[in-house]
């Protein structure tokens, strides 16, 4: 009966293994939802628009810093996006350099629009699931995001 005791400090860190392979599948999971999404709004341009919608109008360099991605990247979004509509950029009345991103009416519509689909979507997926389980997965889920 040879091999290793499984040690305290060894489960942990199997324990800590685990979660990090569960936390990369959720990037499948994200891929999946982002299946829903109408083909003119993909995962950028939704995430310009959630952040704007969750922090108010702002200056493009502290979007790019919420969703932390490049300014280029995020000028990007904010182009296609704006094409369509959805945002507002109009001068900063404190530096005419820059703009103000917000929020049009078309913009929270599409908003409200892909927030049924994703929930939809979750609906769909964890039919299986008991209502107690899924909000455990949702209590688990802030106390995670609230860690860091």
């Amino acid at each position: 009966m040879g091999g290793c005791p499984v040690t305290t400090e060894t489960a942990q860190s199997t324990r800590y293994e685990e979660l990090a392979r569960q936390l990369a599948g959720i990037g499948a999971v994200k891929r999946d939802l982002a299946r829903v999404l109408p083909p003119d709004c993909p995962p950028g341009a939704a995430a310009v628009l959630t952040v704007l919608d969750r922090h108010g109008e702002m200056r493009l360099s502290r979007l790019a810093e919420l969703m932390a991605v490049d300014i280029s990247v995020t000028s990007r979004h904010v182009t296609h996006v704006a094409e369509r509509g959805w945002i507002d950029r109009e001068a900063d009345p404190g530096d005419g350099r820059c703009r103000i991103l917000r929020l049009t009416p078309a913009g929270r519509t599409l908003l409200a629009e892909l927030g049924a689909r994703y929930t939809a979507a979750l609906e769909r997926a964890l039919a299986a699931w008991s209502p107690q389980d899924v909000d455990a997965l949702n209590t688990l889920l802030a106390r995670l995001r609230s860690s860091f």
